[in-house]
């Protein structure tokens, strides 16, 4: 991010970072439509989160989501019409709702998974390893820095 006089700019980068993120989320979105995936890229954050951790609280689902508590619940009321995911109260804590998949859930799991391997195999093929990790590396630095501010 080079401007006239050879300067670099923080503000360009932020702009780059953010135009990477909706190119990513659109690209998800095409995978889900193209594959008749019948869910959104929000839903696929939801499960991503429970493939990984069953039995998680909707508060940890909106932080790691990092979904407003209003939007989670509307998620989580689609997440379970389909029948992938259920709530279960918490028995350390009766406000608690823990969210769990369900077989269907475990059942699309398994059915995404490969396109979404292909998917990553696919950058991974494109970018390089050495690459990605390098990103990945300068990603976290600059969350640093704007965490720290």
């Amino acid at each position: 991010m080079e401007d006239n006089n050879g300067h670099f700019s923080s503000r360009d980068c932020i702009i780059q970072l953010i135009s990477t993120r909706m190119a990513s989320r659109q690209a998800m979105q095409r995978l889900l439509r193209d594959s008749g995936a019948g869910i959104t890229f929000e839903m696929l954050q939801i499960m991503s989160c429970l493939w990984t951790e069953q039995g998680i609280s909707q508060q940890t689902l909106a932080v790691r989501t990092s979904k407003d508590k209003a939007c989670l619940t509307n998620l989580m009321l689609n997440l379970e019409k389909k029948g992938y995911v259920c709530r279960r109260e918490d028995p350390k804590d009766k406000r608690n709702k823990l969210v769990y998949l369900t077989d269907e859930g475990e059942a699309f799991r398994r059915w995404i998974s490969p396109k979404l391997s292909a998917y990553y195999t696919r950058l991974d093929e494109i970018l390089g390893k050495d690459v990605i990790k390098q990103t990945e590396k300068l990603l976290k630095d600059l969350q640093h820095a704007i965490e720290t501010y």
